[in-house]
């Protein structure tokens, strides 16, 4: 009986919590459009600077890079590192606009931006999950959890169950 109760409970709290997947992962999409814009407004200046100049943004960056000063040259690294990380946050949320509600928890975690992620779960709210999305996943939480703790436990509550069937002979 205890054993079964506290298989509800594991279940109760896996369903809770996979039942807020497509919360953080709405919650880190919108972060996403945040750095887009943001590095992308970077990128901006940078090409209209190096455009004045009779550059391309990778010619820039080039020009950056092979300077030599120190402080130049780590400017010109982070400014391509900033270029490339633009590229990838722009392929993910074109992914995010043509995924259905399950594909978008597979393509925010297929290829997670790490800062982004972090900033999302440091100001996640929790929601309530009244999609079918998360509907289906709190149901398949609650069915993990409770399998899970069920499996675990069920050489105890079996050796219990013999037990009993002895006793009552």
């Amino acid at each position: 009986m205890i054993v079964r109760a506290l298989a509800v409970v594991a279940g109760l709290a896996g369903g809770v919590a996979t039942s807020q997947l497509p919360e953080y992962s709405q919650q880190y999409r919108q972060r996403l459009g945040g750095a887009i814009d943001e590095l992308a407004r970077i990128m901006s200046e940078f090409d209209a600077d190096a455009a004045r100049h009779g550059m391309t943004r990778e010619q820039g960056i080039d020009r950056l890079s092979g300077n030599g000063d120190t402080f130049v040259t780590e400017r010109g690294a982070r400014l391509r590192e900033d270029s490339a990380r633009l590229a990838r946050l722009q392929r993910q949320l074109e992914l995010f606009q043509t995924a259905g509600p399950f594909r978008r928890i597979a393509v925010m975690a297929s290829d997670i931006d790490q800062a982004t992620a972090q900033r999302a779960w440091a100001n996640f709210e929790p929601g309530v999950p009244v999609t079918i999305e998360g509907a289906a996943l709190a149901g398949a939480g609650f069915l993990a959890g409770y399998g899970a703790f069920s499996f675990i436990l069920w050489p105890v509550s079996r050796r219990r169950r013999l037990q009993t069937v002895g006793v009552r002979r």
